[in-house]
């Protein structure tokens, strides 16, 4: 004998409508979850592809910036020989900063942001140097490593890299 009462239409359709309500949510936070995760940066699996290796000391002049692609970065060789590694976003809203060569500085396309070659601020509305990464001369040749950018809040001259 049993005594279950046969499935109607209407209950049918509620516990349809509960499942597409309870799959909505579950998307609803698989996507909150995956916009709040940190994204990996592009380059970043492999110790080799952080680790650029920018060339001989002589093919840089004394006075002279050279944009790196790979690893977003200029390389700029200071009139006393000393390297910097120049990270290209600017420290007021992250846009790209390019090397204006006639006017020797880097000029913010967004706001007007100033930086001379040591990546000092010339004229704001950026609040601090650009960033930097870590640049080492091994054997006559300059590497830069872009694991890691070096904020500073001044520029200092223990953070050139010389040979």
């Amino acid at each position: 004998m049993s005594t279950s009462e046969p499935t109607t239409r209407r209950s049918l359709l509620g516990k349809i409508w509960v499942g597409l309500g309870g799959l909505a949510l579950l998307e609803g936070i698989w996507i909150v979850t995956d916009f709040l995760k940190p994204r990996k940066r592009q380059g970043t699996d492999e110790a080799a592809e952080t680790l650029i290796v920018a060339g001989p000391i002589e093919n840089f002049d004394p006075g002279s910036v050279t944009a790196f692609q790979q690893g977003k970065f200029y390389l700029a060789r200071l009139e006393d020989g000393g390297f910097l590694a120049l990270y290209r976003e600017c420290t007021h809203l992250g846009c790209t900063v390019p090397w204006i060569g006639a006017e020797e500085r880097f000029v913010c396309p967004c706001h007007a942001s100033v930086f001379d070659i040591k990546g000092r601020v010339l004229s704001p509305p950026a609040p601090r140097p650009l960033d930097l990464f870590a640049v080492r001369i091994e054997n006559g040749i300059v590497k830069v490593d872009t694991s890691k950018t070096l904020k500073r809040n001044t520029f200092s001259d223990n953070q050139v890299a010389r040979s």
